[in-house]
């Protein structure tokens, strides 16, 4: 007979201290860190301990006795369910002392490295409609709040078909989204007319679980040039699917002439990528374009491209600031993606060689410097440990400036080793991970030091951050 485990206790009218990583506030209990969501400094509480190791608790509200002065109400209904915007209960200025915190906290101390003062937090010149770009799974399972299953009819079914974001943990089920304040309201239009019309017409919900059902994935783009892309997601299953999938289409592109680019697929495959497969045109054109000062950049549905626009702008000019070009340098992009650095920065260089994993990204790369008439711009596809090899170097020359924006991970040691043989007078690191770019600099300290630190707030609301620092040789 297996024996219930007993509840961990409850903590009686604790004050939450700080914001700490990853979007939780921390408090201390008989010198216990506990890590507590959707709270802000100040406030005061009873916690529920959910998860017990040697070092910390993690633990969930279940009783509010006062509120901190400084919160404030979220602005979206779904706040607390939805894990996408952690923060929408702190103001903005204190998301962004904590956002600097955080970088000082981690170049310091994982880093270990001679800081400069750092700059201040160049805060997201919108808070709300900053994103460019939202993907939302459907499924057959919608999820369902403890309150809301209380508030069901009895015998009524969990299987209602939804179209939002995953929950964390709940794989096969999505939380139904009616308005997310991330992107323009257009956005919401589109996703909640795509519901309607396929309950209504009968349509099935994919099911993760089975893997089956024909409405699968939803992603919506837009530029600020006005235009908007929209991709759905079928999965065929059965006679008649395609009839299905392309009313859909049509019903979308009737409903929303707005949409200059419409796209479909039939994914068969076991996840939701679809970087390897044919995508259909339905109407329009299979490209929108964004605007960066005086250039252009064409962005297909499998480009990358920094989904806070605006705020993408001030990063590349910050790191263009950083590389203090004159003309003359030769200046090598490293994780250039579609070329948006590298184009941004040629007509202040000699010549910009960009180097990138994903080789669809490369020739977007390329088309974007013919768009913009730049003809100092040279793209290379592959792992970046194999290419930016010494041979490399001696091939196409000893780069003067080096920039480089890895992904999350940072970069592979073999990648720090060239840079350290490549002997750059400057080297502009751009991060979206500072715990990793920490660890780099830390590799990088023999010959480089940190000469500038400017920390860039992409996704207000979230606990993520962009950092640029400046290294000088030694």
């Amino acid at each position: 007979m297996s024996r219930k485990r007993k509840p961990f206790p409850i903590l009686e009218n604790v004050t939450i201290e700080a914001v700490a990583a990853e979007g939780k506030c921390i408090t201390h209990v008989d010198d216990k860190v506990v890590f507590v969501p959707f709270v802000v400094p100040g406030d005061v509480v009873d916690l529920q301990i959910r998860k017990k190791k040697k070092s910390y608790c993690e633990a969930t509200v279940v009783r509010f006795i006062s509120k901190s002065a400084i919160r404030v109400e979220p602005m979206c209904e779904h706040f607390g369910i939805c894990g996408g915007c952690k923060w929408q209960n702190l103001p903005y200025s204190e998301q962004l002392k904590a956002k600097q915190q955080q970088v000082y906290d981690q170049l310091s101390r994982i880093g270990k490295v001679e800081l400069p003062e750092f700059r201040p937090i160049m805060g997201s010149v919108h808070t709300k409609a900053y994103r460019n770009k939202l993907e939302f799974g459907c499924a057959n399972k919608r999820w369902y709040t403890a309150e809301e299953l209380q508030a069901l009819p009895e015998g009524v079914g969990l299987s209602e078909g939804a179209i939002g974001f995953h929950i964390t943990g709940a794989f096969d089920k999505i939380y139904p989204i009616e308005k997310c304040w991330l992107m323009d309201d257009l956005c919401n239009e589109i996703r909640n007319d795509i519901r309607d019309y396929a309950l209504q017409s009968g349509m099935t919900f994919y099911d993760i679980r089975a893997q089956h059902g024909l409405l699968r994935d939803i992603m919506v783009r837009n530029s600020n040039t006005g235009e908007w892309m929209v991709l759905v997601q079928f999965h065929y299953d059965e006679d008649g699917d395609d009839e299905r999938a392309k009313a859909l289409m049509q019903h979308i592109a009737d409903r929303f002439p707005q949409i200059t680019s419409l796209f479909y697929v039939d994914n068969q495959k076991g996840n939701d990528t679809f970087n390897d497969l044919d995508l259909t045109v339905f109407k329009g054109k299979d490209h929108i374009y964004e605007t960066m000062e005086d250039l252009k950049f064409k962005v297909g549905p499998k480009s990358f491209y920094q989904t806070n626009t605006e705020q993408a702008y001030h990063l590349y000019a910050v790191a263009r600031e950083f590389a203090d070009l004159t003309g003359n340098e030769l200046v090598y992009d490293l994780y250039t993606g579609t070329g948006t650095i590298a184009n941004f920065v040629a007509k202040n260089a000699r010549k910009v060689i960009g180097i990138e994993y994903v080789p669809e990204a490369i020739e977007d790369a390329k088309v974007n410097s013919e768009v913009n008439k730049i003809s100092n711009t040279l793209f290379y596809a592959g792992d970046m440990k194999d290419i930016l090899t010494e041979s490399f170097i001696q091939k196409h020359g000893r780069p003067d400036v080096i920039i480089t924006d890895p992904p999350r991970a940072g970069m592979h040691p073999d990648v720090v080793n060239v840079i350290l043989g490549a002997h750059p007078e400057r080297i502009v690191y751009v991060s979206c991970n500072p715990s990793t770019q920490a660890r780099d600099l830390a590799l990088l300290d023999s010959e480089y030091k940190v000469a500038a630190v400017q920390p860039v707030d992409m996704f207000p609301h979230t606990p993520h951050v962009e950092n640029v620092v400046l290294l000088k040789k030694r």
